[in-house]
């Protein structure tokens, strides 16, 4: 399975094979893709909270996303191999990048607001079932649990 290797220097710049942030550590922005995304919102509608592991992004590692609170069970884990088994148009050192990123057009990148599966969204669908695969993948890949739930995100489970 692929690593994320850092390499910073004492001052905090330095750069990440995968998902970095600009050569900075502490990031204050979205890293570049490819990355895996853990994706929530905290107490909303309905005293709701949503939550979700994206690959919309592309892979970079496995991630588990799980709440730790009584009363809500149901988490996410994404632990596939997914970085050996990439296909080759969209493989990177250390990660698997999405279809938009690489093709540029409207099918992969859903600019329309309009767009359903495709084959490389598949790919990612089929080794990470519960995982957003393209941008309107919400029906199989959105998770709540009541508000004020604590959860655990885990990389590389």
């Amino acid at each position: 399975m692929g690593t994320n290797r850092l390499q910073f220097h004492g001052g905090g710049r330095g750069r990440c094979l995968t998902g970095d942030c600009g050569g900075i550590q502490q990031c204050t922005s979205h890293g570049q893709s490819p990355s895996t995304l853990a994706e929530y919102s905290l107490n909303q509608e309905n005293n709701l909270d949503s939550f979700d592991v994206s690959l919309v992004e592309g892979f970079n590692v496995p991630m588990e996303f799980s709440p730790t609170s009584i009363g809500c069970t149901r988490g996410i884990k994404c632990t596939a191999d997914m970085n050996s088994q990439c296909p080759n148009e969209l493989r990177v050192p250390g990660g698997c990048h999405n279809p938009c990123t690489v093709f540029n057009t409207d099918q992969y990148c859903c600019n329309s607001g309009n767009c359903g599966p495709t084959n490389y969204s598949r790919y990612f669908k089929d080794r990470c079932s519960d995982a957003y695969s393209y941008p309107q993948d919400e029906q199989t890949s959105n998770f709540t649990c009541g508000g004020g739930t604590n959860y655990k995100v885990v990389f590389c489970p």
